[in-house]
């Protein structure tokens, strides 16, 4: 016979269904499952392992938001790359601790992150930011699930939906009249362009690069550093840290074309190739060169991105098997270069189109 408070009881067409709690709805009320079976004993077993493990949810009591995503950034600082951390920082400091930092912890709600997102978006943050923001929240909810035992109160979030956008890059006929530019005025500066549109280096990557990791006997270079400005307490500083990750630790073989340009202006092993001192020039200096040469070169305006696109796509056309490229470009898997780097002008795709041939 079942007992009061058991959630069991027997249904209009005979079975005998228990209730369990699983947690709590986005308005923040109960939420329950059900299990069914033939007699009351067989629901009551059933229940009690899911009962039992339903409850090993702890109080959160009285911890805000604020106070765990501190515990979380204090505690990711051991195994994140200081960029990373100084970015989680950011987006704390800038959008979640304004909005949730006081609020308790047991009492966010999948809604009031639905209604942050739809704010956050409506504001004009694209949906990639907003969705890298709400992502934080839901790392913190995660770690005071795992560490504290607390409930998970937003593992039911939905991220906003990010568009695809077609990158815009440089024309065959544009990376010609680029490269001829180039040519004339060699400098670092010029250099560290080509470099980055026939050897796929990020911005910061060919900021970091030393004359000493360039092997001029074998022809190839070792990409062993990256340069960013990051966020701090007393503003921002300038960091030269280890590259994106493992696989951007990479070694390049260099199109022969290029030597010539790199012997002419060899500096001393210590130098930065783009700076020629041991000084290190931070990206957005050269992003800016970039631009201007773009527009006295009457050339549209493309960001430095786009060369590490461009070189992507040139060598699919050229025939580079998927495997070398994405080793190249620095990448974990074949996936994200095909995704992400690999662009079809409308002239290849006449120019595959053109390979189709009617049936004998």
């Amino acid at each position: 016979m079942a007992r009061k408070g058991e959630n069991i009881y027997k249904r209009k067409d005979g079975r005998w269904e228990g209730r369990y709690p699983v947690g709590k709805n986005a308005r923040g009320r109960a939420k329950y499952r059900s299990i069914y079976g033939k007699t009351y004993a067989e629901v009551r077993e059933k229940l009690l392992p899911l009962k039992a493990n339903s409850c090993q949810y702890q109080e959160s009591g009285r911890r805000t938001v604020g106070a765990l995503l501190e515990e979380w950034l204090a505690a990711v600082q051991l195994r994140v790359k200081p960029s990373t951390h100084a970015s989680y920082r950011m987006k704390a400091d800038k959008h979640i601790l304004p909005e949730f930092g006081a609020i308790r912890y047991d009492k966010l709600t999948v809604l009031m992150l639905h209604a942050f997102i739809a704010r956050k978006l409506e504001s004009g943050l694209s949906a990639k930011y907003v969705s890298d923001i709400v992502v934080v929240i839901k790392s913190v909810a995660k770690y005071a699930s795992r560490v504290h035992g607390f409930r998970n109160p937003v593992q039911d979030v939905i991220l906003p939906k990010i568009p695809r956008t077609e990158r815009k890059i440089l024309s065959p006929k544009e990376q010609k009249t680029l490269c001829r530019r180039l040519q004339k005025h060699e400098n670092s500066t010029s250099l560290c362009i080509l470099l980055s549109l026939y050897t796929g280096l990020r911005v910061g990557e060919v900021c970091g690069l030393r004359w000493g990791d360039i092997d001029f006997a074998k022809s190839r270079f070792t990409v062993r550093r990256t340069v960013q400005r990051i966020r701090c307490e007393d503003g921002t500083r300038i960091l030269v840290d280890s590259p994106k990750s493992r696989t951007s630790v990479r070694t390049i073989p260099l199109p022969s074309f290029l030597m010539p340009f790199l012997r002419k202006l060899r500096g001393k092993d210590d130098a930065y190739v783009l700076s020629g001192s041991t000084h290190v020039m931070e990206p957005r200096t050269l992003q800016h060169r970039f631009k201007a040469i773009l527009k006295k070169a009457g050339l549209p305006s493309v960001c430095f991105h786009s060369l590490r696109h461009a070189f992507a796509t040139n060598c699919v056309a050229l025939g580079f098997d998927v495997k070398t490229l994405s080793e190249i470009l620095g990448h974990a898997s074949v996936e994200t270069t095909l995704n992400r780097y690999v662009h079809s002008s409308m002239e290849r795709k006449t120019e595959c189109m053109g390979l189709l041939k009617p049936a004998a």
